[in-house]
């Protein structure tokens, strides 16, 4: 296990990946987060007490992929003057906001996004940078606060060294980019490069928070993916047990070393032709509803089956134009260690690792304590009660 503190780096860097994937986590100026910036491994924790800024990080994480994925600022950042540091000051004409970023590492090495957000007196993008090898691919700025839109400038090496044009400025520029660059020069190739490594790496993640109220009764037959609440988890069971055998027998071994009694498999069984539950196969023809479980035995199952699958199952957005086997999909876990045993937490980190170490899934979670991940290889936790955060 790797500790590090706010601010922190890994001590070498990894080779450069086939899959792109978020390598950091800048949060400039952000809720209770200034100048912070968080290393970010294939298994990372963000452990600390209460008001440590655990979920703000994970909240960051969140908005920039949604962003990433095409979506307006307002939905990315539901209350964005909860994302504004507290003591931040307004300038003459009222404006407050806050900064985030992160960096990508993947094919084309390491590309760098930095977004300024103003979230008073109107929430827009003020301002956004994407680097790499200390080139500046694109960059916008408010010019005209009259105007709902930035003037952007994006690296072309051509007759002309840059390209000029208005971009709105509720949406991500680097999302929009490949709409916008024609890639006929190597500049503009080399832009539409990097900014396809961003989005593809902040589109492929699933925010996940398994919630046992919503887990316990009957739910309709469909053909959809794992929601992120895992409310529809004996739908999913009933669609993916059949699928991969190996993938499910790890499932079951798994339940069985974080649940309580004998379990022989787990599986959906069909009440009518549109409903199914989940049961715990106890062997001797007697089966547990998972409504009779415990939160914690609850939550554990839905992770342990999170960790297990994919993005054919898991309800995210996957970028279609670029083959499953270069994407890489990030799970993000807020309260990832609620209501769960040492136990159980033990034997979801052996599976994280285990999944995490294929490169098809990273996962970043949220923990109060991460002392139980001691004995992992391969995690990396972020503790902000250390000295210094």
């Amino acid at each position: 296990m790797t500790v590090l503190s706010r601010g922190a780096t890994p001590a070498a860097p990894a080779p450069r990946p086939d899959r792109p994937g978020i390598t950091e986590l800048r949060l400039s100026a952000f809720a209770s987060h200034r100048r912070a910036v968080f290393p970010l491994g294939p298994l990372t924790f963000f452990a600390g007490s209460s008001g440590t800024g655990k979920s703000s990080a994970l909240r960051a994480y969140e908005a920039l992929a949604r962003l990433g994925g095409g979506a307006e600022l307002g939905e990315a950042f539901p209350d964005p003057v909860a994302c504004v540091p507290e003591r931040a000051r307004p300038d003459a004409q009222r404006r407050r906001g806050f900064r985030i970023g992160c960096t990508v590492d993947g094919p084309v090495g390491a590309v760098r996004l930095d977004v300024a957000v103003q979230a008073e007196p109107e929430l827009r993008i003020v301002g956004e940078r994407l680097t790499a090898g200390g080139l500046t691919l694109l960059e916008t700025a408010l010019r005209d606060p009259r105007r709902r839109a930035v003037q952007a400038a994006w690296y072309t090496a051509g007759t002309s060294p840059v390209t000029r044009a208005p971009l709105p400025d509720d949406r991500l520029g680097t999302a929009l980019l490949p709409l916008r660059v024609a890639g006929k020069t190597d500049g503009q190739r080399h832009v539409l490069a990097a900014a396809e490594q961003v989005v593809v790496a902040l589109r492929s993640v699933f925010a996940c928070d398994p919630l046992p109220r919503r887990m316990r009764g009957a739910v309709p037959l469909d053909e959809g993916r794992l929601l992120g609440g895992c409310d529809n988890l004996a739908e999913v069971l009933w669609r993916t047990r059949s699928e991969c055998g190996q993938r499910h027998a790890q499932l079951v071994a798994a339940v069985r070393a974080g649940c309580a009694g004998t379990v022989e498999d787990v599986r959906a069984e069909q009440l009518d032709s549109r409903t199914v539950r989940a049961v715990l196969d106890r062997g001797d023809g007697v089966r547990t509803p998972t409504g009779r479980l415990g939160d914690g035995e609850l939550r554990f199952l839905a992770l342990a089956l999170v960790l297990l699958t994919g993005p054919g199952v898991l309800e995210v957005d996957p970028v279609a134009e670029v083959p499953e086997a270069l994407q890489c999909l990030t799970v993000l876990a807020d309260g990832f260690d609620r209501c769960l045993d040492e136990r159980q937490l033990r034997e979801l980190a052996r599976l994280a690792v285990l999944t995490c170490e294929r490169g098809h899934i990273r996962l970043v979670g949220a923990v109060q304590n991460a002392s139980w991940a001691a004995e992992a290889d391969g995690v990396t936790v972020v503790d902000l009660d250390r000295e210094g955060t």
